[in-house]
């Protein structure tokens, strides 16, 4: 599963000088997902031929979904700082057309800083209900909205290239800034 938006984040992040890891689980499970995940995460603390002092964690979709549950369980678990961040893209809050079954229960017990890129006209994530979720998290974070993209981030008369552009340089320009934070 080669989704244009991580190949094409992953080049623009790695081009900045930024070290990433970019892996596919193929399982369509949550829990299957999660728990790949949390097996690389583990992997890369404690190696000894990378030494990281900390990362960034994201996702598209239901990968966000699942970097969200790792972060959570990394940080409940371990109580450190190895989790910088989280950058959620396209993050599923709602099954389309059903905003009353949330998927927001590891987002209220992230403690490092969030970001999320979502269409503003996300069948999965409706507008004002994650405005309205990120309200009510305890850490820092901050959502950049793609005018008019679905949860694909089509938008009719831009092509992908222009708006991967957009979610790139904005993520860079977050990660930055928390690394700024964080090291000034």
């Amino acid at each position: 599963m080669n989704f244009s938006h991580l190949v094409s984040l992953v080049a623009y992040l790695a081009s900045c000088g930024l070290l990433c890891l970019r892996f596919t689980c193929k399982g369509l499970n949550i829990a299957y997902r999660t728990k790949a995940y949390k097996t690389v995460v583990e992997y890369l603390k404690s190696s000894e031929e990378y030494k990281l002092s900390g990362v960034f964690l994201g996702g598209r979709s239901m990968g966000s979904r699942a970097a969200a549950s790792v972060t959570r369980q990394i940080s409940q678990d371990d109580n450190e700082d190895f989790i910088l961040g989280l950058i959620c893209l396209s993050y599923p809050l709602h099954r389309p057309k059903l905003q009353s079954k949330l998927r927001d229960e590891d987002l209220f017990f992230i403690k490092c800083p969030v970001l999320f890129v979502s269409g503003s006209e996300d069948e999965m994530c409706e507008k004002k209900i994650l405005e309205g979720v990120a309200s009510k998290m305890k850490t820092l974070k901050k959502i950049h909205w793609v005018e008019k993209a679905n949860h694909g981030m089509a938008v009719k008369g831009r092509t992908a290239d222009d708006i991967m552009m957009e979610i790139s340089t904005q993520v860079f320009s977050w990660i930055k800034e928390i690394i700024e934070q964080e090291y000034n």
